[in-house]
């Protein structure tokens, strides 16, 4: 299998391939893999024009012809799995079984949103609350937004970019998409999907564009609704500058799990790797701060490390890969020097710590100093630190002691303890039993504090791509 040799753009529905400027790199190799068309910002423009025209006929097809468009790209994406993982392998360096396993999660995302998408209710509500009121009554439903703006990342080109695109059309929204430049091909296919389709003339753009020349995707006032997922800094700045549209975001973390005595040790050593080093820990969610209590420290230590010393490192490609190439050099580097930074302050080096290039060896330390790099910001790569705790309430403070609020994960049999983290963990989700880094499609999703705005999960992104309208009827007396 191989890619094409070059792929286009999208705009109002039709392949257009003004040029060949966007390089897309083997993440393993370094070497040139494809070439993809790059929208100026005429092209964008053209879009969210194409978009605004777009926005009545997507608004007033039937529900059962917005399911089909989309059972019709399940069944496609399914005959194209092979394809699909194949291209990912190659732009974003995740091992080929990660790489399925996206592929599957695109899947269910699209067939959630066939099915949610013939579920838009609204609701019959009372209205005579006092006398003034009687004799009244109001039903509400939702409508589309209108067209929306979505900038996906580059670490799950192909579901993040699909828990965008697949609620706006289950709701009827036009879009114009920027996938990441160094991950666009999974956006592009999506798109030759969509444009075999009866959706209305308009009503997506996949446009592939450099950041300096993507301004119009944020600041154009045409555009009803932002969606972006990617790092804080650009997130928050994006929202500063998107003036009167609504904005979601779903931003950074800097996860922790929490181990406590009563943990089935094996089974959390287990969840805890996959957790912190699959597709090289370039996940939002990925364990980052591993909690233990004091009484069980030391014997999960050793298992962690063992089980860690075991991965395989390399071509991802190969079946047996677990940890392939991080997106590139630079971050590889730059996550390389928060180690050495940390360890210049006293941090223990247990195992990995080694890199060549983009590769970076799954590493784990203890001893950080709290005011390190790598226990503040997110290390969005293959790194992760021990932490030894004695109460309970102290791995809490520890988990909330973060400017990220992503998702937090707890491994105890005690129900009070479950109990207490949902209550007092500043987190958009507590996961029991098992890793922050687990996540179900149709679940809602989301962060608090540096960690974004809103929730994805179809049917919560339906509603940010919605608006209520409400109807008020007068019975008249007699």
């Amino acid at each position: 299998m191989k890619l094409q040799d070059t792929y286009p753009l999208y705009l109002a529905n039709e392949a257009q391939q003004p040029n060949t400027d966007l390089a897309v790199t083997d993440k393993f190799t370094g070497e040139v893999a494809t070439r993809v068309a790059l929208a100026d910002a005429k092209t964008i423009d053209a879009g969210i024009a194409a978009a605004v025209e777009a926005a009545e006929p997507m608004r007033h097809m039937a529900s059962y012809e917005r399911q089909a468009v989309l059972q019709h790209c399940v069944n496609r994406f399914t005959e194209r799995k092979d394809e699909l993982a194949y291209a990912l392998c190659v732009e974003a360096g995740k091992p080929i079984n990660d790489s399925r396993g996206e592929v599957g999660r695109l899947i269910d995302t699209f067939r959630i949103a066939a099915e949610e998408s013939v579920r838009m209710t609204g609701e019959v509500q009372p209205l005579d609350i006092s006398p003034r009121a009687k004799g009244y009554q109001g039903i509400w439903k939702r409508v589309p937004i209108g067209p929306c703006s979505f900038i996906s990342p580059f670490n799950f080109p192909l579901n993040l970019a699909a828990h965008k695109i697949a609620p706006a059309i289950a709701v009827g929204c036009p879009f114009v998409m920027k996938p990441a430049s160094r991950t666009p091909l999974g956006a592009i296919i999506m798109g030759e999907v969509l444009a075999e389709t009866d959706l209305p003339k308009g009503a997506f753009s996949i446009l592939p564009a450099s950041r300096d020349g993507a301004d119009l995707f944020t600041t154009d006032e045409r555009l009803k609704l932002l969606s972006f997922t990617g790092s804080p800094d650009v997130g928050w700045d994006l929202k500063a500058r998107a003036g009167k549209k609504k904005v979601v975001l779903e931003l950074g973390g800097n996860a922790a799990v929490i181990v406590d005595q009563d943990a089935d040790l094996d089974d959390a050593v287990a969840r805890t790797v996959f957790g912190a080093f699959y597709q090289s820990g370039q996940s939002c969610i990925g364990v980052q701060r591993i909690l233990v209590h004091d009484k069980v420290y030391d014997a999960f230590k050793e298992k962690l490390v063992a089980k860690t010393k075991t991965l395989i490192a390399g071509n991802p490609h190969d079946e047996a890969t677990f940890v392939g190439p991080m997106i590139d050099v630079k971050e590889a580097a730059r996550l390389d020097n928060w180690i050495q930074e940390a360890v210049g302050k006293g941090a223990t080096l247990l195992c990995g710590g080694k890199r060549e290039g983009a590769m970076l060896e799954a590493t784990l330390l203890e001893n950080v100093d709290r005011n390190t790099k790598i226990n503040i910001e997110e290390a969005f790569g293959p790194a992760a630190f021990l932490i030894r705790f004695h109460e309970w309430k102290e791995a809490m403070d520890i988990v909330n002691d973060s400017k990220f609020g992503l998702q937090a994960g707890i491994f105890t049999r005690d129900i009070f303890k479950v109990l207490d983290a949902w209550d007092e963990l500043d987190v958009g989700g507590v996961v029991v039993n098992d890793v922050p880094s687990y996540r179900v499609d149709n679940m809602p999703y989301g962060g608090v504090k540096d960690s974004g705005l809103g929730r994805e999960g179809i049917r919560f992104a339906m509603e940010d791509m919605t608006e209520i309208r409400n109807l008020v009827i007068r019975r008249r007396p007699g």
